[in-house]
């Protein structure tokens, strides 16, 4: 009897149905897991694999392993150090100009105006634009004979004849700034005015009605609710930066004298001038730390926030 009383619960678990609901999601996830670790995992072991061994583009095959040389000679190299200083100026002033222009942009864009879509739909135009054309644009407008910023600076007084904006290595640094940010600061008002559609207008009235400038509005209501938008908007433009070649290769090719020298520059002037695909691969790696360090700074930064408007 005692047996029988046993068996049956037993019995009745071999019965249960298998929940086949909790193995859904990991089935969504698979292929994108699967995609990110054949065309994302593997060349990320295959490049550090190579970063350690000293490779000339000329004999891919032969290879000599050299351990962390490759890192050391670059954390002791005073032109790596020149081309961190580079990059670091660039990614921030891009980061920096093209959201707060993007801003503006988008509060302009959000009031109510005659033309609102037209404007709307022209301020995307330099986002649209081919990064190549966009840069053989503006090659022709920094130009030091017949460009459009020489004629400029001349008629303002700066300058008493041409320029050679790309060629100085005090003008072509902001001469490539001037370039990207162009480029880019309509994706940053495209994003942020997004942002504003979901700002509550009971919450602006409300305001008004209280007497609040535009000011205090601005603080206390529209600020709390984009500020998630521009935080993400952040990050992704910084990793951006971090990444851009077309623009800068195009116009200075990391000259003069190194002054527009990026990380993703360095890392193809080694591989596809200097023929060293180990300390290439160095450099690259390097990048990814760097983007995964300012990514790890986003989450907690974020985490920080969402903390303490939860406490509030």
């Amino acid at each position: 009897m005692m047996s029988r009383t046993v068996s049956q619960p037993r019995a009745a678990a071999r019965r249960a149905p298998i929940d086949h609901g909790r193995w859904v999601p990991a089935l969504f996830v698979a292929p994108v897991a699967l995609y990110l670790l054949v065309f994302q995992g593997y060349p990320l072991v295959q490049e550090f694999l190579l970063s350690v061994t000293s490779t000339s583009l000329l004999s891919p095959g032969q290879q000599t392993y050299v351990g962390l040389d490759n890192y050391r000679e670059l954390v002791f190299d005073p032109e790596f150090h020149q081309v961190l200083r580079v990059t670091a100026v660039y990614t921030l002033v891009c980061v920096v100009a093209s959201i707060g222009l993007g801003l503006l942009a988008a509060l302009l864009l959000d009031g109510t105006f005659r033309g609102r879509g037209i404007a709307r739909a022209l301020v995307t135009i330099p986002w649209a634009a081919p990064p190549v054309a966009a840069a053989l644009i503006f090659v022709w407008m920094f130009n030091a004979q017949y460009g459009l910023f020489s004629h400029l600076a001349q008629f303002l007084g700066f300058v008493d004849g041409g320029v050679n904006w790309l060629d100085e290595p005090s003008f072509a640094l902001p001469a490539i700034l001037i370039t990207t940010i162009w480029q880019i600061f309509p994706f940053s008002s495209v994003v942020i005015l997004a942002a504003l559609q979901g700002v509550p207008s009971e919450l602006r009235e409300a305001a008004v009605i209280d007497g609040a400038d535009r000011l205090s509005i601005f603080r206390a209501v529209t600020w709390p609710t984009i500020r998630p938008s521009v935080a993400l908007l952040t990050l992704l433009i910084t990793v951006w930066s971090l990444r851009r070649f077309d623009v800068i290769w195009l116009m200075t090719q990391g000259g003069p004298l190194g002054e527009t020298n990026t990380l993703v520059i360095d890392l193809y002037r080694r591989a596809f001038v200097y023929l060293d695909l180990g300390r290439a691969a160095a450099v690259g790696i390097i990048g990814l730390v760097v983007a995964i360090l300012v990514t790890l700074v986003y989450f907690w930064l974020s985490t920080r926030a969402e903390k303490a408007a939860g406490k509030r």
